[in-house]
């Protein structure tokens, strides 16, 4: 049995909703950032990183989203999940994850971890006011290039939808022109239509 170490709000919304759409036996456990349970010795056992999601398999431990998608995807192949057939349309899937992982999130992070790339307070403000910019620029390439439609990888659903799906959830938080992004944006509301996705988030509500 599985089990998914995740917080509500952050991208372990990902691997909770690749679980479900999988339909991986799984368990999950909720880590609560509000009282740094992240940090605290039991987690850390667990994820050394001190962060979400970490999830726990007959193996081992993985953590990373790519990591943990790319594994669900083909740990249970008949949810067809990603195009593991294909290694050149499988590397297409990762690269876009990777995309959002390296780049997207990481100028998403800016908002409220600053302290990870400055000490100056000042330098935390400017970083907040730069969000919807590099945000939106972030998303813009998605837009623009990257999501191919009506699935981000064309025609099937894989993976990649579901991580995109939980970056868009942070659109309206980091003051991002919605205006801008009507692929994005009808792409989140079929995501959030669906009944594996309507499952998790009531969960974590």
């Amino acid at each position: 049995m599985l089990k998914l170490y995740y917080t509500p709000g952050t991208c372990a919304l990902a691997s909770h909703i690749a679980l479900e759409e999988s339909g991986a036996p799984y368990t999950i456990e909720r880590i609560d950032f509000k009282t740094n349970q992240q940090n605290s010795p039991e987690y850390l056992k667990v994820n050394p990183k001190g962060r979400v999601p970490a999830l726990v398999t007959d193996h081992g431990v993985l953590t990373e989203t790519p990591a943990l998608l790319a594994f669900i995807a083909q740990s249970f192949p008949q949810a067809k999940l990603a195009p593991l057939e294909d290694a050149f349309a499988f590397a297409q899937v990762q690269a876009f994850n990777s995309y959002l992982c390296s780049t997207l999130h990481v100028a998403h992070a800016h908002k409220m971890r600053g302290y990870r790339w400055a000490a100056d307070e000042s330098s935390f403000a400017d970083m907040k006011r730069m969000i919807p910019k590099t945000v939106g620029a972030s998303f813009a390439l998605v837009e623009r290039d990257m999501l191919k439609g009506p699935w981000v990888m064309g025609e099937t659903f894989t993976i990649c939808d579901i991580y995109l799906f939980t970056m868009a959830q942070w659109l309206e938080g980091d003051g991002v022109d919605l205006a801008a992004l009507p692929k994005v944006v009808d792409h989140r509301s079929r995501m959030a239509a669906r009944p594996a996705v309507k499952k998790v988030l009531d969960a974590e509500a």
